[in-house]
């Protein structure tokens, strides 16, 4: 069973996110800025990271580039309210970019797709 970690500073959408992802069979880490995600992604196996990119003060951007550092095979999943960072550079190394939604079909097929890649590597 894999492992999701959610980090968003949104509580409302770290309890849908990982409501739907439990209903899905997944285990969840949450965690609502980049010090905490960087905790758990030490502690704890981390299959994949949906990742927000306005985090307070924190950009989910440097913390792509943190993991991308650290954990190069890790799949993440760069999840915006706003299309505009799509177009960012930065925004492209992460493995796919979502405009978050109330329809998570797309976030649960991206997923999906890519912990199915991750595990057959």
């Amino acid at each position: 069973m894999a492992t999701i970690l959610i980090v968003d500073d949104d509580p409302d959408v770290r309890s849908l996110y990982s409501a739907v992802f439990v209903g899905e069979g997944y285990r969840v880490a949450l965690a609502e800025n980049c010090a905490w995600a960087e905790s758990l992604l030490k502690d704890q196996q981390i299959d994949l990271v949906v990742l927000d990119i306005q985090l307070k003060q924190e950009s989910g951007l440097d913390m792509l580039q943190h993991i991308l550092k650290e954990r190069p095979s890790l799949p993440v999943i760069l999840c915006s309210a706003c299309n505009y960072y799509k177009h960012e550079m930065s925004s492209w190394q992460a493995d796919a970019y979502i405009v978050k939604s109330s329809d998570l079909s797309e976030l649960k097929a991206e997923t999906e797709r890519l912990l199915s890649c991750n595990y057959l590597q």
